[in-house]
């Protein structure tokens, strides 16, 4: 089988061989540009309370300083413009935080640009406005992230997954997904006892290969996999 990784946002893909192909979206970043007519109620930045706030809101980037002088952001996606920029470039509206403030626009025309993202969103008319909102980061709505093949997954799906091997015993919880460079690995916790006896929190590194890891089950919320517990 294979297996998939991503996120913050990044995406991944499990792979039956020891070097995954897996880290990167098969797609090619694209530009996207809006309908030419939006009314103009619709294409303002408008102030958001934790109350609006989407339940399934992702962090996925944050906006680094303007582009150009007409209104343009430069965003740092978490992941890499191709697997979390496949998110930043295809979600209508962005959500922004920075302390307490949280505002969401919508995106007119977004595209990539050398190793970041650039975009015009709705309500920023000018440089100004736009080095106004530096420092901003960026969330999309998890239900507007692009669709993956049935083998793939996205980082911020496997956060929490129970894990256990293949004669059922429990290894821990994935508490966070690493990105090696050769493929993606599960960063394990499970609670355990320290040389004074007292409670400590162990950790366990998993590669994300199909080699050991045999099945992801996010409706049971349980990854299986090949890896005894005393590794």
């Amino acid at each position: 089988m294979s297996a998939s990784d991503s996120g913050g946002s990044g995406r991944g893909k499990t792979a039956n061989r020891s070097q995954a192909s897996f880290g990167a979206f098969v797609r090619k970043p694209v530009e996207r540009i809006a309908a030419k007519e939006v009314e103009s109620s619709a294409a303002e930045m408008r102030a958001e309370s934790a109350e609006s706030w989407p339940d399934d809101a992702v962090e996925v980037g944050a906006i680094v300083d303007a582009y150009g002088l007409k209104g343009w952001v430069k965003v740092a996606a978490h992941a890499d413009a191709g697997r979390g920029g496949d998110a930043l470039l295809s979600a209508k509206r962005w959500w922004l935080m920075k302390g307490r403030e949280r505002r969401s626009a919508p995106v007119l025309h977004s595209k990539v640009h050398s190793d970041s993202i650039v975009a015009h969103m709705g309500g920023v008319a000018d440089r100004d406005v736009a080095l106004s909102i530096r420092g901003y980061s960026v969330y999309i709505r998890r239900s507007d992230f692009p669709t993956l093949d049935a083998d793939e997954f996205y980082w911020v799906d496997l956060l929490g997954l129970g894990v256990v091997n293949e004669a059922g015993v429990a290894l821990g919880t994935v508490a966070d997904m690493i990105d090696n460079g050769a493929h993606s690995v599960l960063r394990v916790e499970y609670p355990s006892t320290g040389k004074d006896g007292k409670p400590v929190t162990g950790e366990r590194l998993i590669p994300f290969v199909g080699v050991y890891v045999k099945t992801v089950d996010q409706a049971a919320k349980q990854i299986i996999v090949d890896w005894e517990a005393d590794y």
